[in-house]
């Protein structure tokens, strides 16, 4: 059953968009390095989908944007320009509920394979029953195995409630490196916004470096330490812990569970 959500930047007659996003696995053993967890798809932005579509043709890919149009209930366009951007054409095909940011200018995330759009062969294969004509006939599509949230570190510090109990994917600037499984994001681009606490739970690929641009696909909770010293195997000293009490107790914080350079 599809979840309905009615966007406000949307015409009243339009479909309310109901996605479906994959959620992550439980909760791995924390590292003993901070890493950048590598994935299998390549992580790109919507305008090299749109000019290089032959080449990433059949394959994994994430990029990020905000929904431009509606289509219908498994169907909607993205783009990363809300006014010039090159708009890629998404099919849900993942299987959970998912709905829409309620604020107009958070973004989502999306990973699945690059094609191009036709609907007849779409239909067959996924099993869908589209519900808009075929003016998009060969153009650029990724069909969607997972989506997600994609807010900036600001966004979730400044109004946390709106993202908990969801898949978040969050894009930013590596600030501060805090232990080895524990480090901030940094929130310049949002008046009011403080940066991100994050705290880590992926296996160690290699060692990641402040001002690093990375994403970080997880969940956010509400950071109160006696909780996580029961859920995760922490590896904080005396002078660490002291310090995210002192300055995070209460907060949100972001649990990641894959870390991957940033398209940008």
């Amino acid at each position: 059953m599809f979840i309905k959500h009615y966007r406000k930047s949307l015409p009243a007659s339009a479909i309310a968009l109901a996605l479906m996003a994959v959620l992550l696995p439980s909760c791995a053993d924390t590292t003993q390095d901070v890493v950048t967890a590598g994935q299998e798809e390549e992580n790109v932005t919507a305008e090299e989908v749109e000019e290089n579509t032959e080449q990433l043709f059949g394959q994994s890919v994430s990029i990020r944007g905000e929904v431009r149009e509606v289509l219908d209930n498994v169907t909607f366009t993205l783009s990363e320009d809300e006014l010039f951007g090159d708009e890629i054409i998404v099919v849900n095909t993942s299987g959970e509920p998912f709905m829409l940011p309620e604020e107009d200018d958070v973004e989502v995330q999306v990973t699945g394979e690059v094609r191009q759009f036709n609907m007849v062969e779409f239909e067959e294969e996924f099993d869908l029953d589209f519900q808009f004509d075929t003016d998009y006939e060969q153009q650029p599509a990724i069909v969607a195995e997972s989506l997600a949230l994609a807010p900036k570190p600001g966004e979730i510090t400044e109004d946390p409630s709106q993202f908990y109990n969801q898949t978040v994917a969050v894009e930013g600037e590596v600030e501060e490196i805090m232990s080895n499984n524990t480090f901030t994001l940094d929130e310049d681009q949002l008046a009011g916004g403080g940066d991100l606490l994050v705290f880590t739970l992926v296996a160690p690929e290699r060692t990641m470096v402040e001002g690093e641009d990375v994403v970080v696909t997880g969940e956010v909770r509400s950071f109160i330490a006696a909780e996580f010293e029961r859920d995760y195997d922490l590896t904080w000293d005396l002078d660490v812990k002291r310090q995210l009490e002192a300055e995070y107790e209460n907060k949100p914080v972001f649990i990641a569970k894959s870390i991957y350079p940033s398209a940008q």
